[in-house]
């Protein structure tokens, strides 16, 4: 046999060699998945709920127009510092001081009217004192004459002008009873006079005073909208006056923030919350939860879901309030945060990786179980927890963890507490300890109990850039 006949043989079966070991391997890890594992282990577990919204000060006031006018000036400038009663804005006044003007002139005038009629009504009532007077002595006259007529003392002339002196002297004083009670209406009616024209005066100086606009709170100027020479007016029933600035308390800062619907039975008043601001970054504000709201409000639209009638299954939000413990005072409202309550904490407890948690059906367990069954180098699927009454074996869904036992990814039903930023606490179904699969997302979505897996925790490789 020649030499390269020789080498051609020895290729050859060196090829067929290489090919056998290859189709071994091959069959050897045919339905072997490649995982990454973690380890069951105890740690400190902070649960949170993360909302965003924007910084609100408890108090603030939105100052709106009183009256038809024009703007004449404007004493303040936004984000200035004021105190309760400083003067804000001027509106035109001039016909309300024209007002307040003639009202007081009015009222002086029902004042000068009082004063004569009181001075009237003391002449009036000398004059009844004086005529009463001569009623009494004229009848005392009158009776005397009677008796000395009688007797014949007196002639008959005499006793008719006494008698005439009386009757006049009970009708003058009858008149002056008269005049005494129409002075006396006449008092009262110029003190009504004066009383109406002080509730007008009051009146049309409550309406100058609303041409001159001053703050009802301490405060700072957070928006102010309005320039010199508008026109502005007043509120009218249901709608509102023309909008002139307002004013925020920032002594006490609140951040108001969105909580999702499924995290807000959680939250409750008094929780520790941490708060970060866009505008300031890299600090860390601690506040607590202050007040939670009650209504569902919708996230598109920010109505209250008793503002709609129309049903919708679209995303809801409901409004939690965090006051912070130490504002700073550069803090201005409507500035972007973003809040982290804690919800609950737990210390040295067992923890999984979130991702770690995966879910079957009852029915795929038991399918596993009866596959495993009667295999001796293997280990049976552990139990599942008993079915509830009624329950559909297909759609009976149990949480779980893998536990890597040999080459074998076992399935073994967990109970959760409280979850962190990445991992999750286990109350049972685990030990400290224990190797379980976390990954990857592929291997766990896919992954069927008693799956033959092999353990491979490398750093994934950077993919080449394009």
């Amino acid at each position: 046999m020649k030499k390269w006949q020789k080498i051609g043989i020895g290729v050859g079966g060196a090829a067929i060699l290489g090919a056998i070991v290859l189709f071994s391997i091959n069959q050897a890890n045919k339905g072997v998945v490649t995982v990454q594992t973690g380890k069951v282990s105890r740690q400190d577990l902070v649960s949170q709920v993360t909302a965003s919204g924007e910084v609100k000060p408890t108090t603030y006031t939105n100052v709106y127009a009183e009256g038809f006018g024009k703007i004449t000036a404007i004493l303040v400038k936004e984000g200035e510092q004021v105190k309760k009663g400083d003067r804000l804005l001027l509106q035109e006044s001039i016909q309300q001081s024209a007002d307040v003007q003639a009202q007081a002139a009015a009222l002086t005038s029902s004042e000068a009217g009082i004063l004569s009629s009181d001075a009237n009504f003391k002449a009036t009532q000398a004059d009844l004192r004086q005529r009463h007077s001569d009623t009494e002595r004229t009848k005392l006259d009158w009776d005397r004459s009677q008796g000395l007529f009688k007797d014949g003392l007196i002639p008959k002339s005499e006793f008719d002008t006494r008698r005439a002196a009386y009757e006049s002297a009970v009708a003058a004083e009858a008149a002056s009873e008269a005049r005494v009670t129409q002075l006396r209406a006449e008092a009262e009616r110029s003190r009504a006079q004066q009383a109406q024209a002080q509730a007008v005066l009051t009146r049309t100086r409550d309406t100058l005073r609303k041409t001159t606009y001053t703050s009802p709170i301490n405060g700072i100027i957070s928006y102010l909208p309005v320039r010199v020479g508008e026109n502005v007016v007043p509120g009218i029933q249901n709608a509102t006056g023309s909008f002139l600035m307002t004013i925020s308390d920032m002594s006490v800062v609140t951040a108001e923030v969105k909580v999702d619907e499924t995290d807000i039975i959680n939250v409750k008043n008094g929780m520790d919350a941490d708060v970060t601001i866009d505008a300031i970054p890299g600090k860390i504000f601690k506040g607590k939860v202050t007040e939670i709201g009650s209504q569902a409000v919708l996230r598109s639209s920010g109505l209250a879901t008793t503002q709609t009638t129309a049903s919708t299954q679209e995303a809801k939000d409901f409004k939690v309030v965090v006051t912070l413990a130490a504002p700073p005072a550069n803090l201005r409202p409507g500035l972007s945060a973003t809040a982290k309550i804690r919800t609950a904490e737990r210390k040295n407890i067992l923890s999984v990786p979130i991702q770690a948690l995966a879910v079957r059906t009852r029915k795929e367990l038991e399918e596993a179980a009866k596959l495993a069954k009667g295999k001796p180098d293997d280990n049976v699927t552990l139990a599942a927890p008993p079915p509830a009454a009624g329950s559909d074996n297909k759609k009976d869904e149990i949480q779980g963890v893998f536990l890597v036992r040999g080459k074998k990814a076992l399935f073994t039903p967990v109970e959760t507490g409280i979850s962190g930023v990445t991992d999750i606490e286990v109350t049972s179904g685990v030990q400290s300890g224990d190797e379980i699969v976390t990954g990857s997302y592929k291997a766990l979505r896919t992954l069927k109990p008693e799956s033959s897996v092999k353990v491979d925790n490398s750093a994934p490789k950077k993919q080449p850039e394009q």
